[in-house]
This record gives structure tokens, C-alpha cells and sequence, in this order.
């Protein structure tokens, strides 16, 4: 799906079904989360301190990072947060300060040992062109379904997190979700 389509599905979830934007947010930074651990599970990691790095923009991503590492803090991670251009928005500050509360730590500047790999993140992954903007991920997580630059993705693996969706918004955009297994809110493809 293109940039367009992605919206208008967003769209049609907070204006027709009545999603929240902090609900949306929630569902989508606990889905990262799965599929963090779902990658990167507790006992491969090769510290005694599970860390994780979650680096966060000032838009809507940034917010969804925040959550995400929250529950990876739930989930027994030790996530670190870096987050230099803070979002003047109430509802992202509420998301900080939840972090904030449960002791997860915010960085003002990158560890060196991460710095060239954090500043290729920092660059945006264009959703239309894919990989173009200099960062080739190891998981690319989607949310919702699938956007075009899922087809120029070639890490370890993608995973899609659109349980949520109604039927009806699937079948209207021609979305033809993977299967989830069980309960699962994830699934690799």
C-alpha cells in the first residue's frame, strides 16, 4: 500500500470506527514490541542486561517507540530511549512521562558504539521507495499491512501486526491479511 492508502486507512479508524489516536498508538507500540521479542528474544541476547536501544522521532513513529519500549520494560527488556527533538504534543509528553515513571532511561546524546548505525536510523526509510534513505533494518515491522517499501525490504525478517483491523476496512482496501496464529497480534511472514 502507498503513503496515501496507509492514511486513508488511518483515517477511516479514528473518523469512522472511532479509534483514539492514544489507542492506535498503544496498539501499534505493543505490536513492535512483540516483534521485538519475537526477533530478538530474551535468552539469544548476549548480555546478562537484556538492552535494547529504541531511538524515537518527534512524529507519530517516535510516540509508537515510546511505547514500545515501555511494554519491552514490561517484558523484562532493559530499554534505553533516545529522543533529542522532543513532540511539543500532550499526548506523546504522557507517553514520556510513562517511561519516565517506570524508570526507563532517556539519553541526551548516542553511545559512540552505536552513533553510525543511530545516525543511518535517524535518516527516514521512505514508505514508498524503501531502503533508499541509507538504512537497510534487520526487522522491519509493519503496522497495519504492508506499505510499498515492504518490497524492497531485505533484512532477516518482516512482520505485520493488523490483527485489529476491522473485516471491513481489510476487505475495503484489499489488504488479504496473513493468518494469526491463535491469539497472536504479530505474525512473521
Amino acid at each position: 500500500r502507498s503513503k496515501a492508502e496507509a492514511a486513508a486507512i488511518e483515517k477511516e479508524l479514528l473518523e469512522d470506527y472511532r479509534f483514539g489516536r492514544q489507542q492506535l498508538i498503544e496498539i501499534w507500540g505493543h505490536a513492535c514490541a512483540m516483534a521485538v521479542t519475537k526477533a530478538f528474544p530474551l535468552p539469544s541476547l548476549p548480555r546478562k542486561q537484556p538492552t535494547v536501544l529504541v531511538v524515537c522521532g518527534p512524529a507519530q513513529n517516535g510516540a509508537i517507540g515510546l511505547v514500545c519500549a515501555r511494554h519491552l520494560r514490561i517484558f523484562d527488556y532493559e530499554p534505553t530511549i533516545f529522543y533529542p527533538k522532543r513532540s511539543p504534543d500532550p499526548l506523546y509528553r504522557d507517553f514520556t512521562t510513562q517511561c519516565e515513571k517506570m524508570d526507563i532511561p532517556f539519553l541526551s546524546y548516542l553511545p559512540t558504539e552505536v552513533s553510525p548505525h543511530a545516525a543511518l536510523a535517524a535518516r527516514r526509510w521512505d514508505a514508498e521507495a524503501g531502503g533508499s534513505g541509507g538504512i537497510s533494518p534487520d526487522v522491519l515491522v509493519s503496522l497495519a499491512a504492508p506499505k510499498e517499501c515492504a518490497r524492497h525490504f531485505l533484512g532477516r525478517q518482516h512482520f505485520v501486526a493488523g490483527r485489529f483491523l476491522p473485516y471491513d476496512v481489510q476487505k475495503k482496501f484489499e489488504l488479504n491479511p496473513p493468518e494469526y496464529p491463535g491469539t497472536e497480534c504479530v505474525v512473521a511472514l
